[in-house]
């Protein structure tokens, strides 16, 4: 029997399933990756494949498509091997199982090798319900494998992998980071391992800037930071070398779009930032940020910057003969506003 695998349960005992992170999932009988976020589905594969290897050196690896899957293959591939290997099994693409994969793994979720770690990876959908539901009562590991949209969950993933190198990043240079690279979550990891790998000591956001400073997301919030500032020269300033260096209008205005929502919401408001962001589905560090950039504003001034921008949201997206001006004007009234002019 495979030491690295826990022995199955009873048939009689009652189980459901758990759900773990992909940073603390361990080898079991079977185990679900649950979602479309194929970085997060790799990483907790890597995981796995690390700690059975590191128990016995000699486990082999299976890999097979659910869609294309050939009846009879789960049971060969999980007999036991004659010098007595651990085996794990990789199944990916259960979202367009085939009628063979479905029966055959109900099946042999009743009855599981004792020498096999058997992943499964569905990536969503309707498709093989009856397979999930089987497997999360039979109580395997649950790996959620879903994007991040939040913010939040950007920050909170890389002070985690800073972490685990046992390195620390600046507050400020995480916010930095997710604003430059945060759209794609294997560059954002790459990014954090590149910075890890390239320097020593903490992390600062001076440092982020050096390597990510140029990236388009970069670029439109730091305009859109000056302009809520009521900094209108170095705000238009930026802008100009932006422009200049082939950023697209678009961008710009919804980095200034996003702060100017993030104010509107916060403004007049009252309460810790803690339930202001739990309530505003915001994390706690923009609802601070966004209530230091409402102190700037009155009602007026605020009402006029987001007229500006919807004037200039429209022209950049085709209403108008001259985007670059838009979003210029939008811009300098953003803020004027701000400076109380």
């Amino acid at each position: 029997m495979n030491p690295a695998v826990p022995s199955k349960r009873s048939s009689g005992s009652k189980t459901s399933s758990r759900t773990v992170s992909w940073r603390d999932v361990e080898p079991a009988p079977f185990i679900l990756l649950a979602g479309p976020e194929d970085y997060l589905a790799s990483r907790a594969r890597d995981r796995l494949r690390s700690l059975l290897r590191e128990k016995q050196p000699d486990t082999e690896l299976v890999q097979f498509d659910a869609a294309t899957y050939a009846s009879g293959e789960l049971m060969l591939q999980s007999s036991p091997s004659l010098f007595g290997e651990a085996k794990l099994i990789e199944a990916v693409n259960l979202a367009s199982m085939n009628e063979d994969f479905l029966t055959e793994t109900l099946t042999y979720l009743k009855d599981p090798s004792p020498d096999a770690v058997l992943v499964l990876h569905h990536s969503g959908g309707n498709r093989g319900k009856k397979l999930l539901d089987a497997v999360k009562a039979a109580g395997a590991p649950v790996v959620e494998c879903q994007p991040f949209k939040k913010d939040a969950e950007k920050l909170d993933f890389v002070t985690s992998e800073f972490r685990s190198a046992r390195r620390r990043i600046d507050p400020a240079a995480a916010r930095a980071l997710v604003n430059a690279v945060g759209s794609s979550l294997s560059e954002l990891a790459a990014s954090c391992q590149q910075l890890i790998s390239d320097s020593t000591g903490e992390v600062t956001e001076e440092l982020v800037e050096r390597y990510y400073g140029g990236r388009v997301e970069a670029t439109a919030f730091k305009v859109a930071d000056a302009a809520l500032a009521g900094r209108a020269a170095q705000a238009l300033s930026m802008l100009r070398h932006a422009l200049d260096t082939g950023v697209d209008p678009v961008p710009l205005v919804a980095a200034l779009a996003m702060k100017v929502r993030s104010v509107a919401r916060v403004a007049n408001l009252r309460g810790s930032s803690a339930s202001m962001a739990r309530d505003l589905s915001m994390a706690p560090w923009q609802v601070d940020q966004a209530r230091r950039d409402a102190q700037r504003f009155s009602s007026e001034s605020l009402i006029e910057a987001v007229q500006a921008l919807a004037e200039a949201d429209a022209q950049v997206k085709g209403g108008g003969r001259d985007p670059v001006y838009a979003v210029e004007r939008a811009v300098t009234v953003i803020a004027l506003a701000a400076s109380g002019r």
